[in-house]
């Protein structure tokens, strides 16, 4: 089972895959200049399309006619890439840009002009970088829409780009050429973003070492964007990772998680975590290279990104072994992962929920977790609509509850109830929840049961019912007796029933019902107790037969023949009817009021046979016979006939009539019944005055079951 990470470590966050570049919110002084007013201002009136059209052309045209370092070129050039930069910061002109002609311009404008044949100051180079800059600038928004990345590639950007990043050995580094590398490295960043063919082509186009050396720029911006881009190059491309770690960037990248800026940090640990992924040789060259302290450090930092990073780097480190996920938590990571399940940022939730999944699962760690206040927020986590962040949290809950230290605070602060009533959105979550509630159950003996115990004794009243309650869920059923009737978990389960809230109510309904599933079976073979005297059945044959008949009995003026042997041996009513002082005992013929022939006619096929199929037409009737004439097998008999068709709306009556009759199976079924549908009856108004009335019998019929040896009523 494996914390969700939106399903796999290849479906985590979007920014682990190396994000595009905003370029729009890097703009430079100069480029302020070219407003879109500006640029629209030459604009035809007409259809806007085709205006854009035109004036994209016109930039265009501007583009291929000044190609040369000639001063008025070299700003008409510059103007030109930042006119259709201004355009291109819209993502709905894009493809109209594209379509007007702009990549191949672009692109060619990414190199330096060729030297002038002409006289003059050959060392003149005016606007030197400046439109390469733009250009870079400009193609790089194009690359924003996937379906332009292979356009601007085949058009030779990316050679052209990697030249660029290597500006800086040319001379001096200034202001200039450290815009023009960061744009070059940003430019390849949106050009490769979940692009698996880019990212191979900027490997073989030499791109990969010139970024890991720009790590150790002078610029801070220019280390962010080579970071950015070898992030993106990283994202599951096996060769690009091996190469990143031979040019021996993981020193560097590692230097940068500790750096103050949270740009250089955030872009570090995201590379860092894209080389990892998946390649568990990286990992361990990462772990070796001293990168866990700085990154548990993140787990402080003040930039929420960087934290969440540094939260999946740690689960996935804490994935290598045993050994690293111990150290994890020696080197202080848990606190703050803990911290961060409380944050209001959702990512933040789901990846520290993510690395304390991943912990949870080292016996070592449990204990410490739980301790350090974990559970409680993970509990809460539960409730989260977010389905990845609801299943992190059930998988560290999974590892936690692995331990037996944790198990009495587990069930303490509700996490049974929590687990139970968790409304879970995928299967997988579903999964892991019953594995969770299995183990709590494999655990609820020895020292844990007795911990138990004393907290049903000792602690708070809310307390005890929430352990009651738990246990009457999760104990053997070799406990039972112990806990409800011995030290008194039973009463506490009815003191939630009988309370004035709802949610207590329906938790101690579905909890005593859970109980008496384990403890006790309902069925027809629940047998009425043996007669005193050995039961005489003189068979089929000898119902309503007057052969040896001496007793006659008038139903409904109807003669019904019987024979007194087979009565006395059948009740005490019939006993003391032929064998007392009742007038009936010489009386030949003997009238039977108040009863139909055919249910009369049943009730003695019953003495005759000891059995009767009773049909639910007449099984009220019967009942009400048997009852008469203390029939208690066949009352049984009836009793679970009537039992099948108790119902939300006859319940209230059934239970009147087992009281009417002392139909003790019957009311049994009736509780039964109540516990199972008590979220629904609970709803019905009518039924609260039946809740409270009936729990007097619930004691009754707990401490019967709960007693017996066989467990059985």
């Amino acid at each position: 089972m494996e914390p969700q990470r939106r399903q796999t470590e290849d479906q985590a966050l979007p920014e682990r895959k190396g994000q595009k570049r905003k370029l729009e919110e890097e703009i430079d002084d100069e480029q302020r200049e070219i407003s879109v007013a500006d640029a629209a201002a030459a604009v035809p009136f007409g259809d806007a399309r085709q205006a854009l059209l035109y004036e994209v052309a016109s930039q265009v045209n501007i583009l291929n006619s000044t190609f040369s370092w000639n001063d008025a070129d070299r700003a008409a050039a510059k103007r030109a890439t930042h006119v259709l930069a201004e355009f291109a910061k819209n993502e709905e002109l894009v493809s109209v840009i594209v379509e007007g002609g702009a990549v191949p311009a672009l692109v060619r404008h990414l190199q330096a002009p060729p030297a002038s044949s002409e006289g003059g100051d050959r060392n003149s180079k005016p606007f030197e970088h400046e439109v390469e800059k733009g250009s870079a600038f400009a193609l790089g928004l194009l690359a924003v829409k996937p379906e332009h990345q292979q356009l601007i590639v085949d058009m030779g950007a990316l050679s052209h780009l990697v030249d660029l990043l290597k500006r800086h050995k040319d001379g001096a580094c200034s202001r200039a050429v450290n815009s023009v590398i960061r744009r070059a490295a940003d430019a390849i960043t949106n050009l490769a973003h979940e692009n698996s063919n880019i990212k191979i082509r900027v490997r073989v186009e030499g791109g990969i070492p010139p970024l890991v050396e720009l790590l150790e720029f002078v610029d801070i911006k220019v280390q962010r964007a080579a970071a950015g881009a070898l992030r993106t190059l990283a994202f599951k491309n096996d060769e690009n990772k091996k190469q990143i770690v031979e040019c021996n960037a993981l020193p560097t990248l590692i230097l940068m998680l500790r750096s103050e800026d949270a740009a250089i940090h955030y872009e570090a640990v995201g590379v860092i975590g894209n080389l990892v992924h998946s390649s568990k040789h990286i990992k361990k060259e990462v772990l070796t290279a001293g990168a866990l302290q700085p990154v548990i450090g993140l787990l402080s930092s003040c930039c929420s990104e960087s934290q969440r990073e540094a939260a999946l780097l740690l689960g996935q480190f804490a994935a290598t072994d045993s050994d690293c996920k111990v150290h994890i938590v020696q080197r202080g990571a848990v606190q703050p992962l803990i911290e961060m399940l409380q944050s209001t940022d959702v990512q933040l939730r789901e990846m520290s929920a993510f690395a304390l999944g991943r912990l949870a699962q080292d016996s070592h760690n449990q204990a410490g977790i739980a301790h350090n206040g974990g559970l409680v927020p993970l509990l809460k986590l539960l409730d989260s609509k977010n389905g990845s962040l609801q299943h992190n949290a059930a998988f560290a809950l999974y590892g936690l509850a692995d331990n037996e230290d944790n198990v009495s605070d587990f069930i303490r602060v509700g996490g049974v109830q929590k687990l139970q009533d968790g409304e879970f959105i995928i299967q997988a979550t579903k999964d892991c929840v019953a594995k969770t509630l299995k183990r709590l159950e494999e655990k609820i003996h020895g020292r844990v049961l007795h911990h138990l115990l004393y907290l049903m004794r000792v602690t708070e009243k809310t307390v005890q019912r929430r352990v009651a309650s738990a246990l009457a869920h999760l104990c053997s059923p070799d406990d039972q007796r112990t806990i409800f009737i011995e030290d008194n978990g039973l009463e506490l389960l009815l003191g939630l029933l009988g309370s004035s809230s709802s949610k207590q109510q329906l938790d101690a309904a579905v909890a005593l019902y859970k109980l008496v599933n384990k403890a006790t079976t309902l069925s027809p073979m629940d047998a009425a107790p043996p007669s005193p005297t050995p039961q005489v059945y003189l068979g089929e044959q000898y119902v309503n037969n007057a052969t040896l008949s001496d007793v006659t009995f008038l139903v409904e003026g109807r003669r019904f023949y019987a024979h007194r042997i087979c009565l006395l041996a059948s009740s005490d009513a019939f006993r003391a009817m032929f064998d007392g002082g009742y007038r009936e005992k010489d009386a030949r013929d003997i009238e039977i009021p108040n009863i139909r022939w055919e249910v009369f006619e049943l009730m003695m096929r019953f003495v005759y046979t000891g059995s009767v199929d009773v049909s639910l037409d007449i099984a009220q009737d019967l009942l009400r016979a048997a009852d008469q004439y203390l029939l208690e097998g066949l009352k049984r008999l009836c009793e679970y006939t009537i039992a099948q068709d108790i119902s939300l709306e006859n319940v209230a009556g059934m239970y009147e009539l087992s009281e009417a009759f002392h139909a003790i199976s019957l009311r049994h079924a009736c509780i039964l019944f109540i516990l199972e549908k008590f979220d629904k009856l609970n709803a019905k108004s009518r039924h609260a005055n039946l809740i409270q009335r009936i729990i007097p019998e619930i004691r009754n019929y707990f401490a019967k079951a709960l007693t017996k040896p066989n467990r059985r009523l």
